[in-house]
């Protein structure tokens, strides 16, 4: 069964900074297809997109209130997704989910997904709190 684990949610002041870690079971090879994200749910707000990078390549997405300070990366001999989190905000606080777009067999996903419902696999979250 594939698993998306999520870890290095916590509470920190505004300002700080946090490093969110994903690891993946899919294999090294599967994993380095796939494109990856990072989203977000605050109580009574819809998921959203925080940050999603495709498989080859460096490209990558930042929702508007992130840019420039949250930064997505893969390591896919580690099959490890990572969102460094820095000037943390407040409005930061949410639910994060670490997410996975799979593409079929021997293909590359290589076109930016920003919609929840493109992800099939999803970690079970881990949550960021930031205080005024």
């Amino acid at each position: 069964q594939v698993q998306l684990v999520e870890s290095g949610g916590g509470s920190v002041q505004a300002g700080g900074s946090l490093r969110l870690s994903c690891a993946a079971s899919f294999s090294p090879t599967t994993f380095s297809r796939y494109c990856l994200g990072w989203f977000r749910q605050a109580p009574g707000k819809q998921r959203e997109a925080v940050a999603t990078i495709i498989a080859r390549g460096s490209h990558t997405y930042y929702t508007d209130s992130v840019q420039g300070r949250f930064t997505i990366s893969r390591d896919n001999a580690k099959n490890t997704l990572v969102l460094q989190m820095n000037s943390l905000k407040p409005d930061d606080t949410a639910m994060y989910y670490c997410a996975a777009r799979s593409v079929f067999v021997g293909s590359y996903c290589d076109s930016v997904a920003l919609s929840a419902d493109e992800y099939g696999y999803w970690g079970q979250g881990t949550q960021v709190t930031v205080s005024s």
